[in-house]
């Protein structure tokens, strides 16, 4: 038997923190120990992990005595104050908040994309994953990137409550319940109802009258793929419990045919290519659910510039965030801790 690993899951009872644990026993994760960490009413509360229960402890400055890796899955605040805390205590952080991404000594990584930047973990002790829709985005454009350099990427995504939390899916459960019912719909979490509406707003908006995120997945972008893309994006959160999807126009440097850019897709690590529109095969966040891949279809020329293609994407927002976090620890353990 290998050496086993004690790993900390902190925001273990929220949807990334719950998926994350389900990832590391379906992908036979070495864990010896395992903590779960939480605040407010999680703690207590009982998490199974391989069939065994395990308590949610108090997060604390104090958790991580012994701990090898933790895996963040909370919200900045407690990523801000926490990670230094366990960096101190002997572990390597995986974050997934937005805390330490764009920090120059702290690795952004997606393990299809750049996963050879795991190395920089040394600087911080920190290892930063981009949100569920930068994931989507350059583990798609990533191979098109490498064959005829992208030149500039119009994104729109359309996003799911479950990017929001708990709270937010189950707001749109009980407003769908209700609106179906005859009842008026109440609103907690979003700005507005989310059943059976569409919201362009999935976090505050800048003076420039972008939201945050739009704003990260430009900035995020250029720093994983180690390069100056021209992106704008426009998030928008729709009435889908699970799933992203997203409308690219990509502007390349090099003619890249159809046919041509399929089979990049086809072969690339990280996508699955879904696309038959004689057979009605495209993407779907029903069918990417649950999934690791993200689906890319619908691929076609844009026929108003010389050098640019539309393509359509589905993916499993809360499993891409997950697994993504799982992976980087593997290669971690595989590669650079003893």
């Amino acid at each position: 038997m290998g050496k086993l690993w004690n790993i900390a899951v902190v925001g273990a009872t929220g949807t990334v923190g719950s998926q994350i644990t389900e990832c590391l026993a379906e992908r036979r994760f070495p864990v010896g120990r395992i903590s779960f960490l939480g605040s407010g009413r999680s703690i207590g509360e009982v998490v199974e992990f391989k069939g065994k229960p395990v308590m949610v402890d108090e997060l604390g400055r104090e958790s991580f005595t012994g701990i090898d890796i933790a895996l963040f899955a909370g919200g900045s605040g407690s990523s801000s104050e926490f990670c230094p805390a366990a960096v101190a205590a002997g572990a390597v952080c995986i974050d997934s908040s937005g805390a330490w991404r764009m920090d120059p000594d702290v690795p952004l990584l997606v393990a299809d994309v750049n996963p050879d930047e795991v190395s920089g973990y040394a600087g911080k002790g920190v290892i930063a994953i981009p949100n569920s829709s930068t994931i989507q985005l350059v583990t798609t454009v990533k191979p098109l990137h490498d064959a005829v350099r992208v030149r500039r990427v119009v994104v729109s995504t359309f996003q799911s409550v479950s990017g929001t939390g708990k709270k937010a899916i189950e707001e749109l459960r009980v407003q769908t319940i209700d609106l179906m019912s005859g009842r008026p719909a109440r609103h907690k979490v979003y700005p507005h109802r989310i059943a059976f509406n569409c919201l362009p707003q999935t976090d505050a908006f800048g003076p420039n009258g972008y939201t945050g995120e739009e704003m990260q997945m430009a900035g995020e972008t250029g720093k994983i793929l180690a390069a100056k893309i021209g992106i704008t994006a426009t998030a928008v959160r729709v009435p889908v419990f699970y799933g992203n999807c997203a409308a690219l126009n990509i502007e390349t440097e090099k003619k890249i045919t159809v046919a041509e850019a399929r089979e990049l897709i086809a072969g690339a690590p990280g996508c699955r290519l879904v696309d038959d529109a004689a057979k009605g095969l495209y993407p779907l966040p029903s069918d990417a659910a649950g999934q690791d891949l993200i689906h890319v279809g619908r691929i076609r020329e844009d026929e108003t510039i010389a050098n640019g293609l539309n393509l359509w994407v589905a993916a499993d927002n809360i499993r891409n965030v997950a697994v993504n976090a799982v992976r980087i620890a593997e290669i971690l353990i595989k590669k650079h801790l003893k």
